[in-house]
């Protein structure tokens, strides 16, 4: 066996020692699915399209580990460990070319299970955003097919739509790459916008887009409806509010929900037996009709006020009150003479998912403060394992769910990463059938015991609702707050 062979061997090993918590769920055939799918090579050496996605994942785990840290990590968990006399390590070692009969000039590692930083970083070139992107496309169609039904709302699919800020490492690639902020003083750091389609009732990415912060949230969304289905349900934050993407979602015979926004002006059609009414609604806008979209659009609006909160509206393209009801869509807006919600979140609010997707990825995960990446590739590779880390983490905790019977939603994420993270070192010293028998249910059982027990009357102030925001960009334009002074909510 060559020393290529050997290293090879060597590294699977190794890589899949590391892996062994997600590997029911990202198999090595489900890698190889994207990399057809992308058009990219497998490879056959050490750093393999199989071993640099679990070094993704790996980084993410090992926020804290430089990238020279997580490539030994493992190698020095099988050290340590009592298995190692006999590992494909030790055998790896003993039969490599001894050191004493190599050229001092040799370019190639001297220990079979090692890799260089260079190697890596050159790996990481060679691995291009749609490869990543295949391979979420292919890690969601295996989720929904043991769990399609968790994420459905009548014969609608649910998602939800939101972006958000990243704050990068300060070098001058990345700034000149996705760019910086647009306000504040003084020096201005890099930012990438990420913009991501989530399935809220299990809380999994489904499809995300990482770009520059100076590309519009509602470009990259027009980019990711692209891959609605049929009697897909988006529930979207009022900042999608645009007739392009309504009659995009509408074209791929899908459907959407949003707040509406102030100015806009509804022609009431018709009001229904539920309390809402469905509109027409035509915009001035000539870009629309230089797109050749129809010139008005038929939406039902569904009007609310949550208590101490100024009255809002959702707009949807759900026009029949016999599959959603009013009810059922404000929800958490429905309170008693002593003002407690009556029953759980309206279906609109279950938009909040994805806000509470990116509060654990960015802070209980590390996504920000763990970046290490000097080019946008180091960075696209760092995101793309955090997303991959945070989606496999989620189906573990819905397979944790499932065997307890409980809500996915009602398990704690931190709790869950947190017994991951414990598990590691034990996962990698296992057998395979200790693994499966033993180390495998017993952390389903421990992420299902961090139970989030419901806490009615909890309440979370945002002060920032009270106050008048800025909206003129230099030209004096205010908003009003949300919430209302105390004295208009007690009238």
């Amino acid at each position: 066996m060559s020393l290529k062979d050997i290293r090879r061997h060597v590294w699977d090993q190794l890589r899949e020692k590391d892996f062994r918590a997600f590997d029911a769920l990202l198999p090595v055939e489900v890698v190889i699915q994207a990399a057809r799918l992308a058009v990219v090579p497998a490879g056959t050496g050490v750093l393999n399209v199989v071993n640099m996605v679990r070094l993704s994942v790996a980084c993410a785990l090992h926020a804290v580990e430089s990238f020279k840290a997580v490539l030994d990590l493992a190698v020095k968990q099988v050290e340590d460990g009592p298995y190692y006399r006999g590992s494909a390590l030790d055998r790896g070692r003993r039969a490599a070319v001894p050191i004493s009969a190599r050229h001092r000039h040799d370019p190639r590692p001297k220990d079979p299970g090692s890799v260089s930083e260079e190697a890596f970083a050159q790996a990481r070139q060679l691995l291009p955003w749609g490869f990543w992107a295949a391979l979420i496309v292919v890690l969601t169609e295996r989720f929904e097919v043991e769990h399609g039904g968790r994420t459905r709302f009548g014969r609608f699919r649910l998602l939800t739509l939101d972006g958000t800020c990243l704050n990068l490492p300060d070098r001058k690639a990345l700034r000149d790459h996705f760019g910086t902020a647009s306000n504040g003083k003084g020096r201005r750091h890099a930012q990438a916008r990420l913009v991501m389609l989530q399935l809220p009732s299990v809380r999994l990415p489904w499809r995300y887009e990482l770009g520059p912060i100076g590309e519009g949230e509602r470009t990259v969304a027009g980019r990711l409806l692209d891959h609605l289905r049929a009697d897909d349900l988006v529930l979207m934050d009022r900042g999608f509010f645009s007739f392009g993407l309504f009659w995009q979602a509408l074209g791929r015979e899908a459907h959407f929900a949003v707040r509406a926004v102030a100015g806009v002006k509804f022609k009431t059609v018709e009001d229904l037996a539920d309390g809402s009414r469905l509109v027409d609604w035509t915009p001035s806008a000539r870009q629309w009709r230089q797109q050749g979209l129809p010139a008005t659009i038929r939406l039902r609006v569904v009007d609310y006020q949550v208590k101490e909160f100024r009255p809002s509206a959702i707009v949807t393209s759900v026009l029949d009150p016999r599959e959603i009801d009013r009810e059922a869509w404000i929800g958490m807006a429905v309170v008693d003479d002593a003002g407690r919600v009556l029953g759980g979140a309206g279906l609109y609010h279950r938009r909040w998912e994805i806000e509470t997707t990116y509060a654990e990825l960015k802070t209980t995960q590390g996504l920000e403060r763990s970046l290490r990446g000097r080019t946008p590739e180091t960075i696209v590779f760092e995101v793309a394992g955090h997303v991959l880390l945070y989606l496999l983490t989620r189906w573990l905790m819905v397979n944790a769910a499932e065997a307890a019977g409980e809500d996915p939603l009602r398990l704690s994420f931190s709790g869950a990463l947190s017994e991951l993270i414990a598990m590691l070192p034990s996962l990698s010293q296992a057998s395979p059938k200790r693994v499966s028998e033993t180390l495998a249910p017993r952390l389903l059982s421990r992420i299902a015991s961090h139970f989030v027990p419901m806490r009615p009357g909890r309440h979370y102030p945002r002060p920032h609702d009270a106050k008048v925001k800025n909206k003129g960009k230099g030209k004096g334009k205010t908003q009003l707050p949300s919430k209302l002074a105390p004295t208009q909510a007690l009238a």
